[in-house]
């Protein structure tokens, strides 16, 4: 195998492993810029990625629409993101719970709850049957013909795609919008926002649900793209991987972006690791840890000095001083 076909593989790769964690850390954006921590994110992406799979599996097998199936898997994804991540808006907005704690509690409950489903649904079995209708690859015409640059970048899942139009919006959003301009204002000084008529609580939901309906679909592309099922360790620390690369990114969604795609680069070199003989050289298992270095690392700041939103994390009471 050439140096070329190496790195077209690896690069191709790399938009396929960064693909959730884009939609998850985009997720974990919304929900930051508004002030609340979202530990969740890994507890969203497991739900999302059994209702993902779950309503393909049925879609397809019991009701014949084929092709269509993995479409409505991912609506049915965001849906159950969404009603997921009202549990952890009012507790942490409303009832003014430990926003971490919260997090928590939320991936604990989706892990359990998804496992206990699979087993009740799936005869005892800890996994889904195989999908039959994942989503397929699409190539772009005239762009997926440019000799390996086509088949890395052109030739890819819808959802990645999707994730790189969202990003746009999200900065667009964010940056460029009244309702970007409020959000980023409830995340930096809520009390000051408040005074300007705008209101906190209402702005904080729409970033929690929006996040949880993001993390859900991210969860989901790894069912329907990637693995082709669903087990429990299907999701199995991207969601932490993917808050890493909102803090690595700044709280931004083009930073996000970039992060959640270096750490794509970390995972499929990882994956590809034999191909390129580096297992000579470096002990493959340090090789898969490679991405939950690089986590601990920018968390840690050792990647540069990020700020938080100001607000981030803090219980904001209504005409309070």
């Amino acid at each position: 195998m050439d140096i070329m076909t190496i790195l077209t593989t690896l690069v191709h790769n790399a938009v396929v492993y960064s693909t959730p964690l884009i939609f998850a850390a985009l997720g974990g954006v919304f929900s930051e810029k508004s002030g609340v921590i979202n530990i969740g994110l890994e507890g969203l992406m497991i739900v999302g990625g059994f209702s993902a799979a779950v309503a393909t599996i049925f879609c397809d097998e019991s009701l014949g629409l084929g092709s269509m199936s993995p479409w409505i898997g991912l609506a049915a994804a965001l849906l159950v993101g969404m009603l997921f991540s009202v549990q952890h808006a009012v507790a942490s907005i409303t009832f003014k719970a430990d926003q971490v704690i919260s997090g928590v509690a939320l991936n604990l409950l989706a892990l359990g709850f998804s496992v206990f489903m699979l087993k009740k649904l799936f005869n005892g079995s800890s996994q889904t049957t195989t999908i039959h209708q994942p989503l397929g690859k699409i190539q772009i015409p005239y762009l997926s013909d440019i000799p390996y640059l086509g088949k890395a970048v052109f030739t890819a899942y819808p959802t990645s795609y999707i994730a790189l139009l969202l990003t746009v919006l999200s900065a667009l959003v964010f940056f460029k919008t009244p309702f970007g301009l409020r959000l980023r204002s409830v995340g930096e000084n809520p009390k000051a926002a408040d005074t300007l008529g705008v209101n906190v609580t209402k702005i904080r939901y729409f970033a929690v649900l929006i996040s949880g309906a993001l993390a859900a679909v991210g969860g989901a592309t790894i069912s329907l793209s990637i693995t082709d099922n669903f087990t429990q360790t299907t999701v199995s620390g991207q969601g932490f991987i993917a808050m890493a690369a909102m803090i690595f990114g700044r709280w931004n969604p083009i930073g996000a972006f970039a992060a959640a795609f270096f750490y794509g680069i970390a995972q499929a070199l990882a994956a590809i690791s034999q191909v390129l003989g580096l297992t000579k050289y470096v002990p493959a298992d340090l090789l898969t840890m490679l991405p939950y270095i690089i986590t601990i690392l920018a968390i840690a700041g050792l990647v540069g000095r990020n700020e938080a939103p100001a607000a981030l994390g803090k219980v904001y009471e209504k005409g309070q001083r």
